[in-house]
């Protein structure tokens, strides 16, 4: 039995993850706001995040930046008053919107909305803005897209021809949920991890990177949009290297059990730098990452 691991969507890996999902950014009790907040972060330059999506990454990265001191302005497709419990659960520094009010109220906008629904964001509402591109393709999910099989654009090249007047960045896409929220760190801690991003716009990446900082990540320039095959599914940095092997023999429930407590690996910008630098290109979608029974 394989349980996929989505990067970007509300999949879950299992009907026992399913039930547990609240649990996926909730603090634990060896973590809360006031430990990821330990060391307030030297100003970014960064007041209010937009969040297009508020699915399992979109929610984790709303948790990280109300942490982190932001404001955040939550969007989905079904409306601000379902992300009530979302809004209630992070308190005053956070509001729900229409994607086009999160556009708007941004200094940085996320798009983490599954990659087949990436011609509804609105080139009009995000234009000038700096734009976050969490997507990946999964063409089990998004169906098959001739430009990405063909390897003729990447994913956030895509999106940054549909978004002409955006400038996109890729960012927060090669790591599940789960880890995502455990593994934030303070600046200078032992075991912080770092992500990669990708673009096409130096000062546009600059604050995306300051943005991973107060997060709590290093960032990793692996280049422009082009290169940003090197972070996506099927590569040697997508999901795995952040997560601990995952014991031999277990059922559907203990998987999930093992998925939401065990912690993340810690993975340096040396590492990251190296397996972005020497990974293969696997074929546009041919592997989203899956928790397999042996």
């Amino acid at each position: 039995m394989s349980h996929r691991l989505y990067c970007d969507t509300e999949f879950h890996i299992s009907d026992s993850c399913s039930r547990s999902r609240r649990r996926c950014g909730t603090m634990s009790e060896n973590q809360d706001q006031s430990e990821l907040r330990s060391e307030p972060p030297a100003q970014p330059n960064i007041e209010t995040l937009g969040l297009i999506g508020t699915g399992m990454i979109g929610s984790v990265l709303a948790r990280l930046a109300v942490a982190a001191g932001l404001n955040v302005v939550l969007s989905n497709s079904r409306g601000p008053e379902t992300l009530a419990d979302l809004v209630a659960e992070l308190g005053e520094q956070a509001r729900a919107a229409t994607p086009a009010e999160a556009a708007r109220a941004g200094d940085l906008v996320v798009a983490t909305i599954p990659l087949r629904a990436y011609t509804r964001l609105s080139p009009t509402d995000l234009a000038g803005k700096v734009v976050i591109d969490t997507m990946n393709y999964y063409p089990e999910r998004d169906d098959r897209i001739a430009e990405l099989d063909a390897a003729e654009l990447t994913t956030s090249e895509l999106v940054q021809r549909h978004l002409a007047g955006s400038r996109v960045v890729k960012a927060f896409n090669n790591i599940d949920f789960r880890r995502l929220f455990t593994s934030a760190r303070p600046a200078g801690a032992a075991d912080r991890s770092a992500l990669p991003l990708a673009g096409d716009d130096a000062e546009a990446k600059a604050r995306v990177a300051r943005l991973l900082d107060v997060l709590g990540y290093d960032a990793v320039d692996i280049g422009p949009l082009a290169e940003s095959w090197r972070s996506e599914p099927g590569t040697s940095v997508y999901v795995l290297p952040y997560m601990a092997a995952r014991p031999k023999g277990m059922d559907e429930e203990a998987t999930g059990r093992w998925f939401f407590e065990t912690p993340g690996v810690t993975l340096s910008a040396d590492r990251v730098r190296e397996l972005t630098a020497t990974t293969d290109r696997a074929p546009a979608g041919g592997s989203s990452t899956a928790i397999t029974d042996d």
